[in-house]
């Protein structure tokens, strides 16, 4: 079976990027989740290797088949928050590991953020084997009363790029 870690770099609770958090572990066997925004913020700022929360969180990705990055788009990249986890981990820490990078925008112009900021960073720490990526528009995810309700075709992007890499859907 195959393992599955999501980084979710969302700011807060309330971003659409959790729904998209949340439909995944709806759908999936075998996940586990690093919400970068519940690790403690000074071992974030002062890159505290040594932090506990970190090892457990880092122990968590090395342990990974597949590995879920989602991030909000700002300013045409992915969040700041998701750069602060990403430099704790391991110079190789995503060698061996599919990646699916998720992101959602505001614009349609923010598109190749993917492929130009968080890519990079990605190959960086090992990454050789890198999805497409999916990128979502914030108005495809609607907020509810109940939550958020994410547009069809959204989802049935999400589902090509877990089943391509062989995740239990």
């Amino acid at each position: 079976m195959t393992k599955t870690v999501i980084i979710n770099g969302a700011n807060a609770r309330t971003s659409r990027v959790n729904a998209i958090q949340q439909y995944i572990l709806e759908n999936l066997k075998d996940v586990t989740t690093i919400e970068v925004f519940a690790l403690p913020a000074q071992d974030l700022i002062t890159a505290n290797f040594a932090s506990e929360t970190i090892k457990v969180a880092n122990t968590l990705v090395e342990q990974a088949d597949v590995v879920v990055i989602l991030t909000p788009v700002y300013k045409a990249s992915y969040s700041g928050i998701l750069k602060t986890y990403l430099d704790l981990i391991p110079q190789n820490g995503f060698e061996n590991k599919h990646i699916i990078p998720i992101a959602v925008g505001g614009t349609a112009h923010h598109l190749l953020a993917i492929d130009y900021a968080l890519k990079p960073v990605l190959s960086a720490l090992g990454a050789t084997s890198i999805s497409q990526g999916v990128f979502i528009l914030d108005k495809q995810i609607e907020r509810t009363n109940q939550g958020f309700t994410i547009e069809e075709e959204i989802k049935e992007r999400i589902n090509q790029q877990l089943i391509r890499n062989e995740v239990t859907i």
